[in-house]
């Protein structure tokens, strides 16, 4: 097969091309490395430094790939909230124009979404069907470009797929991104720095490996469209998040309490039994294990020559 995989230097979109390369797939990256980086891209891409806001068409005509990986995106929540326009430019324009240069060559897209920025605040865990209720620019953009793919699904009859992600954490995250709180208690672990939880330590998340994530955005090029949820089901609080990483680290530093965040969901937890149930597809990796292998190359990372 032959892919395309936007936002191919950056965190999550560097190990999808990892998965597709190692099924002996070709694969073609387009980033802008706004926030990616060179180092990521996996050994054998060929790398197209390009925006998604561009018209693509012809790259995509040059390439006739078979598949879209979608996650170039404009994912931090401050800077859609300071720049609504910019970020609805590259999460909402951006994805139209792949769009359209999918359709050109007959390519499948798997979008990246959010779970937490969708659903809002949720008792239990929110299925696909959850009420969305987006309080970020982000969470709206998001929503507006998987309506987007629907409606392309309905009008040109593409079968294009959706994925929601939970907190995404693992190898090569960026600390200073959003939602990177585990390469940030890591981070300073490492260097040993204080570490600061917001508030009481009890938001609760549902942490996913990286790893996890990549194989399920393959797993979702085998849907016939639709949206789903890619997470453990599982809740994990701030304090129990940073105990495990004190216990992999083998830090005996107790993090120090600050001010809570304002606007902060307490608690995002979604159920991705749709995505066992049709893509064959549930999280591998136990957060522990998940944690001991982000610690090991962070060390590898911040070690100090």
């Amino acid at each position: 097969m032959r892919a395309i995989v936007t936002g191919g230097a950056g965190f999550i979109g560097s190990h999808v091309g990892d998965a597709l390369l190692a099924r002996g797939d070709t694969v073609h990256v387009v980033d802008n490395l706004a926030t990616g980086k060179r180092e990521n891209l996996p050994w054998g891409v060929e790398f197209h430094e390009r925006d998604i806001r561009e018209d693509l068409t012809p790259l995509f005509e040059e390439i006739r790939p078979d598949a879209v990986f979608h996650l170039a995106a404009q994912a931090d929540v401050g800077t859609s909230t300071k720049k609504p326009v910019y970020d609805a430019e590259v999460n909402v324009i951006g994805t139209i124009r792949l769009l359209e240069a999918a359709r050109a060559v007959g390519a499948r897209m798997v979008f990246s979404s959010t779970g937490g920025a969708l659903y809002g605040e949720v008792e239990g865990a929110a299925d696909e069907q959850h009420a969305k209720d987006p309080l970020s620019p982000y969470g709206t953009a998001k929503l507006s470009a998987e309506h987007y793919l629907e409606t392309w699904n309905r009008l040109h009859g593409t079968s294009h797929v959706t994925v929601r992600f939970s907190n995404v954490y693992g190898v090569r995250q960026d600390s200073s991104l959003e939602g990177g709180v585990v390469a940030i208690f890591l981070e300073r672990m490492a260097r040993g720095e204080e570490t600061l939880v917001f508030g009481d330590g009890g938001h609760v998340r549902d942490y996913v490996y990286v790893g996890d994530v990549a194989r399920a955005m393959l797993a979702a090029l085998g849907a016939a469209g639709g949206a789903f949820n890619v997470g453990t089901g599982r809740g994990t609080t701030v304090s129990e998040l940073h105990e495990l990483c004190r216990r992999v680290s083998g830090s005996d530093a107790p993090p120090r309490h600050v001010e809570p965040r304002l606007g902060d969901i307490r608690r995002s937890v979604i159920d991705a039994s749709l995505a066992e149930r049709e893509l064959g597809w549930r999280a591998e990796v136990s957060l522990e294990d998940g944690l001991r292998e982000t610690w090991e190359w962070t060390v590898k990372e911040h070690r100090t020559p």
